[in-house]
């Protein structure tokens, strides 16, 4: 025991087992549940004073009042079925409403022409055939050929590895993809979702993200956008379903080591940094410890032995997203979202409501996914860069006053999701009974989402489950890898 700590803490639960959660994502939140769920006495421990991870939400005091700002615009689909069944486990489904069908608004810049990407009840793939027949940024060729290329995505399997090593574009280009429909409709949903352009992402990975989303059920793609600040969802709600399911959560606290404990199991080693206790270590005992941190972190924690080549987890690299906030005097778009095209703004979001607000005007949000080449620009360049485009795609912007301008900044978003990552990621389990792994870039076999975080979440309690002895429980709806054909 350190000198000056307090004895290791170490409190049975109904099942008589003991197990501590490192990291309060959505990762972590999940698996504490689930281990809760079943029996066992969970902490939870996590460095923010919120949980939520890179999900949640913060105060701004802006020009215009205060406002509630989400540290990044998120959306989920209808085939997120993992993120779905968290948002019922902790209350919040009513808040992140799905689309009734997919309709996606999708601007070009450059002639003003308004299409959209639409699905209707018939079953796959025909569902998709009537939207891309309208599509208006794309010739009559080049519909018939992404509709081709879209049956042959959906053969592929997203679990072959030779698909991991290889790059999306370069099977696009094979497959007869234009410059112009890689653009106007394969990395108008890949960018967002992988966070990299097609060059830079694995084969494995896209071919996951268009069979699931859009070639295995019709609504598969239909969008969700929570309606209330995400940390509302992640923080506030996620942490009065930790309190009620028994979970001991700890912000504030930075775990320095996880060391095996004297007498078995794990023992983790801490710092509270929140009054009235800040500096004070604090040592924890338990049967099994999930790390839900990032991938380098996780390398700082893990035990020698853990893994075969921890060094692999340096390799994951990371990839940067830019969110760029714009509030106006007065309402400048009339629809919740839309993408566009021809342009560096990507996709943009009504946050006015959720954002709290007040005295009339809007706010928009931008997402501007892999943006490495702006991550660290200046907020005056920024400002110079957007806001111009902003007033050639939305003509109402024109004559609008800009009431506040700021950027958010996630340098480490996402995993990068590069060809040959997959070899990279480490499953759940690893090679110390009683130590499992959390996090969206862990083997899930999705991209860095909060589907794949969830999923994480979901396997890292079942691994330690199972290393208790006890049977596996049934995963939520949906949360087991499987493969549907076309």
């Amino acid at each position: 025991m350190t000198p000056g700590s307090a004895p290791p803490v170490r409190a049975a639960g109904r099942s008589g087992r003991t197990a501590v959660v490192v990291g309060g994502g959505l990762a972590g939140t999940t698996a504490a549940l689930r281990l809760a769920d079943a029996g066992v006495a969970v902490t939870l421990l996590e460095t923010r004073p919120r949980l939520g991870g890179l999900a949640s939400s913060f105060r701004r005091d802006s020009p215009v009042g205060p406002l509630t700002v989400d540290n990044g615009q998120h959306v989920h689909l209808r085939c997120c079925t993992a993120y779905q069944w968290f948002l019922h486990r902790v209350g919040a489904a009513a808040r992140a409403p799905l689309q009734h069908r997919l309709d996606v608004p999708v601007l070009d810049a450059a002639t003003g022409r308004l299409g959209r990407l639409r699905r209707t009840a018939l079953p796959v793939p025909l569902h998709l055939a009537a939207g891309l027949a309208a599509y208006p940024h794309l010739s009559p060729a080049e519909r018939a050929s992404a509709a081709r290329a879209a049956l042959a995505l959906g053969r592929l399997d997203p679990d072959d590895p030779a698909l991991d090593g290889a790059d999306f574009a370069s099977w696009l280009r094979r497959n007869g993809q234009s410059a112009r429909a890689i653009d106007a409709l394969w990395e108008l949903v890949g960018v967002p979702t992988l966070n990299a352009r097609a060059a830079d992402s694995s084969l494995g990975l896209a071919a996951r993200v268009f069979r699931t989303g859009l070639l295995t059920t019709p609504g598969g793609a239909d969008i969700g956008v929570s309606h209330a600040p995400l940390g509302d969802l992640h923080d506030g709600l996620a942490r009065a379903a930790l309190d009620r399911a028994g979970v001991r959560t700890l912000p504030h606290t930075r775990v320095r080591a996880v060391s095996r404990a004297p007498y078995g199991g794990w023992r983790v080693a801490a710092s509270r940094r929140a009054e009235p206790v800040r500096g004070r270590p604090e040592e924890l005992d338990a049967d099994a410890v999930v790390l839900a941190v990032p991938q380098h972190e996780a390398y700082r924690l893990l035990p020698d032995g853990a893994l075969p080549e921890p060094d692999r987890l340096l390799r994951i690299g990371d990839a940067p997203i830019l969110n760029v906030h714009v509030v106006y005097d007065r309402r400048v778009l009339r629809r919740p979202f839309f993408a566009a095209l021809g342009s560096p703004v990507q996709w943009v979001f009504d946050r006015t409501g959720p954002s709290g607000l007040s005295g009339g005007g809007q706010y928009l949000a931008l997402s501007q996914s892999a943006a490495a080449d702006e991550i660290d620009t200046p907020v005056a360049d920024l400002r110079r860069r957007y806001l111009p485009e902003l007033a050639r795609l939305l003509p109402a912007a024109r004559s609008a006053a800009v009431r506040d301008f700021f950027v958010t900044r996630e340098r480490a978003a996402t995993f990068a999701p590069a060809p040959g990552v997959g070899r990279l990621r480490p499953p759940a389990r690893t090679a110390l009974p009683g130590l499992v792994l959390a996090g969206a870039w862990t083997d899930t076999g999705w991209p860095a989402t909060m589907e794949g975080a969830v999923r994480s979440g979901v396997e890292a309690a079942r691994e330690a489950l199972g290393g208790h002895g006890r049977p596996h429980d049934r995963p939520p709806h949906g949360t087991e890898r499987r493969t549907a054909a076309v």
